[in-house]
């Protein structure tokens, strides 16, 4: 069954830290409990369930990119291992990151952006644990669509040269991939109309009223302006940006490094749910209606027909996640001035429980 969405009121993260020092003051530090951290049961199984239940806390909007927490959530790999899990939502990652690094909140989603690399350099304290979206070859779920009407006159991406088109962002992952086609098309930003909208609605409303002539969207409203005659998919994201990063699982230092047994049980649920997810979406398994069901439940797409059709978001099996294309989105932004400060991605970046898992469950084939 869904868990219920648990709304968290934001504390500021200076008032959170005083409180937690005050109380140090007032009590003696409490033992690390472990009796619900088994290393491994009694026939040596080292993803034995937990001898107690744990709640772990995750971030997440409901969004497509979720779907391995969804999956894992509906199909009982987290119940498997004596898990329960809790969904909680924020308005921002501005207000995201502080509780993902106080450990009020788990495990969260991640978007590349400038302010979200900001928080970071700024002393925010996160992990990049795991892949949580990336384009897939010839059906990328984050692409270009331009103009039903000029899809004669728009056929190769030097074509776009003086068209009005529409990006999400500014110093974002669409501002990023963006960047990318022009480069590819050999064309700068003074050879196109930039025109910033934030809202991928909008994006149909304007194309349909001839107001732009191509867009970076996003799915499901690829397939939805393309049945409604309004755009068409313009080639594929991935022939200018084949590794590009869009979305990265993040980990509470806190949960890793305290709960390493629960972090790591978390993640094998995670894994094998994305495993099914490839195996519907990628490999067309037999799966593919049940996981269909589960996409409609947990995200705002509930027509499990255009899930048929729909581009969906990459997911590594492994968790792999492209790191060398994170530090070309970073150093974009900070090329730009959007970022002040630096970011140590040996430092940021984690694979240890996602590699552990891994080797534990097999390699996907």
């Amino acid at each position: 069954m869904k868990k219920g969405i648990l709304r968290w009121v934001s504390i500021p993260f200076l008032v959170f830290i005083l409180i937690i020092a005050g109380c140090a003051k007032e009590e003696e530090p409490a033992e690390k409990e472990t009796s619900e951290e088994p290393t491994t049961s009694e026939n040596g199984d080292p993803l034995a369930p937990l001898k107690e239940t744990a709640t772990v806390v995750i971030a997440e909007d409901g969004s497509a990119s979720g779907a391995g927490f969804y999956i894992a959530d509906a199909l009982g790999y987290f119940e498997e291992y004596n898990i329960e899990v809790e969904f909680a939502t924020f308005a921002n990652s501005d207000e995201m990151l502080p509780a993902v690094a106080a450990g009020e909140v788990d495990v969260a989603g991640g978007i590349s952006s400038a302010s979200f690399f900001n928080s970071i350099a700024q002393g925010i304290d996160v992990k990049f644990i795991a892949d949580k979206g990336h384009n897939i070859p010839g059906n990328s779920y984050f692409t270009f669509v331009i103009r039903e009407d000029l899809q004669d006159e728009i056929v190769d991406y030097a074509d776009l040269e003086g068209k009005k088109i529409a990006v999400s962002t500014q110093n974002a992952v669409d501002d990023y991939i963006f960047e990318q086609m022009l480069n590819h098309a050999g064309l700068t930003r003074d050879d196109v109309e930039f025109v910033l909208m934030s809202d991928f609605g909008n994006m149909l409303s304007a194309m349909a009223n001839k107001q732009i002539d191509a867009a970076l969207q996003i799915e499901p409203l690829i397939t939805q302006g393309e049945s409604e005659g309004i755009h068409v998919r313009f080639h594929d994201a991935t022939d200018f940006a084949p590794e590009a990063q869009i979305a990265m699982v993040l980990g509470s230092p806190v949960f890793l490094e305290e709960r390493p047994e629960v972090a790591k049980r978390f993640m094998a649920a995670y894994i094998r749910a994305v495993r099914d997810y490839n195996d519907a979406f990628v490999k067309d398994g037999d799966n593919k209606d049940e996981i269909i069901d589960v996409m409609t439940e947990y995200t705002a797409l509930k027509d499990p027909e255009i899930w048929q059709d729909v581009g969906v978001t990459g997911l590594n099996p492994d968790g792999q996640m492209f790191i060398e294309d994170i530090q070309k989105q970073y150093e974009m932004y900070k090329a730009n001035g959007a970022i002040q400060g630096e970011i140590d991605f040996d430092k940021v970046v984690d694979l240890s429980v996602t590699n552990e898992v891994v080797e534990i469950l097999g390699e996907y084939e």
